[in-house]
């Protein structure tokens, strides 16, 4: 019976040649080194799972944030370890995707014909950057809100726009719930759609050119 349904689905869907093409294709010799897009595949999973259910209980309000992540920490079972896990696994996914793009750039893999495959790279370093400063901000604690504070001021130093840029990233003059608001929806929609869309278009390349082999001394 599962055969029959294998089969109605891979003439409707082609499951075979999907698998044959993602996971069954030839891969250069290579080290654990080359497994660091795998991982940061994973941590980003494992932050979404987690983030999703932070928020059946995160209220984004200056009135109530502090309060809803005590209650997350100290009465929700086990929503200790959910945040504990997403706290940590976000700076475990800036270190993992860093140390990629490091190896990358080592290994010289970002030349022809792989250049946009690096563009892809740098947009997602970028996208998981912005993704823990947006985050930074949701306990809305001395911390959190002191450490926002300076770090959107630094764009402010930009010579004409950056005072307009400072403006545009908390939604006023001083950090409030504007800014906790639009901080709040860019680390749950904005960064996800764009990290998820680029994912998507990252594997199309590595899949469609292959990965790089180790280069030897005479590359």
């Amino acid at each position: 019976m599962f055969q029959r349904l294998f089969q109605w689905l891979d003439e409707r869907l082609g499951l075979t040649t999907i698998h044959d093409i993602v996971l069954d294709r030839k891969v250069p010799k290579v080290n654990w080194w080359f497994t660091l897009g795998s991982a940061s595949l994973f941590l980003f999973l494992i932050q979404g799972i987690t983030g999703i259910f932070l928020t059946v209980y995160y209220v984004p309000s200056p009135d109530h944030a502090y309060d809803s992540v005590q209650y997350i920490m100290n009465e929700v079972r086990f929503g200790w370890l959910i945040r504990g896990i997403h706290h940590w696994g976000a700076t475990l996914m800036v270190l993992v995707v860093f140390i990629h793009m490091l190896r990358t750039f080592f290994y010289a893999a970002y030349k022809y014909p792989r250049e946009l495959t690096w563009l892809s790279g740098v947009v997602l370093l970028l996208a998981t950057l912005g993704m823990g400063f947006t985050g930074y901000l949701l306990p809305w604690n001395q911390r959190a809100y002191w450490a926002t504070t300076v770090g959107t001021q630094i764009p402010g130093t930009i010579p004409f726009i950056g005072p307009f840029i400072t403006s545009v990233l908390r939604g006023g003059s001083e950090l409030s719930a504007i800014t906790l608001a639009r901080f709040f929806a860019v680390h749950i929609w904005f960064l996800p759609a764009l990290i998820a869309a680029t994912i998507g278009l990252h594997l199309y390349l590595v899949i469609r050119l292959g990965i790089s082999h180790i280069p030897d001394e005479n590359e």
